[in-house]
């Protein structure tokens, strides 16, 4: 009995912090081209840093918000938004979707000092219960579901 619902298992990296713990990066697709993100529970929305957005699809319109966005280590970070037309993760695309666009370069010079590879930006709470992820880091997976 086919109950009419999609879903994708994806694998996830898992990186070592050394002393602050460990991330959750997942490899997605945008504008055809791969990029990792940090699979973020904490993070109320998908963000992507504005440089590596731009630096991907010169063409993406970007619209800068009239508030501040909190987290980061910060309440007074600007925000702007965009919407991706073309955002697979694994198999799964997820088509006209909002996103924070942030600077975050301050993420990939962390990670570039620990060894680790540069990352698009977060995939967050949005994404994950919108799609209602299981994440299995046992299994170092995660699932999605999409009726």
């Amino acid at each position: 009995m086919d109950s009419g619902k999609t879903s994708v298992i994806v694998p996830l990296i898992i990186i070592d912090l050394h002393e602050d713990g460990f991330h959750p990066l997942v490899e997605i697709s945008v504008f055809g081209r791969p990029f990792l993100v940090v699979l973020d529970t904490g993070a109320s929305k998908t963000a992507f840093d504005q440089a590596l957005l731009i630096q991907a699809n010169s063409g993406t319109d970007i619209i800068v918000s009239d508030h501040l966005s909190t987290g980061l280590g910060t309440n007074s970070m600007v925000s702007s938004t965009a919407i991706i037309h073309d955002l697979h993760i694994g198999n799964f695309l997820v088509t006209e979707f909002e996103i924070a666009v942030l600077d975050l370069s301050t993420i990939n010079v962390a990670y570039r000092q620990l060894g680790h590879p540069e990352v698009l930006g977060v995939l967050g709470g949005d994404i994950l219960m919108k799609y209602k992820a299981v994440i299995d880091y046992g299994k170092r997976t995660f699932e999605l579901q999409q009726n």
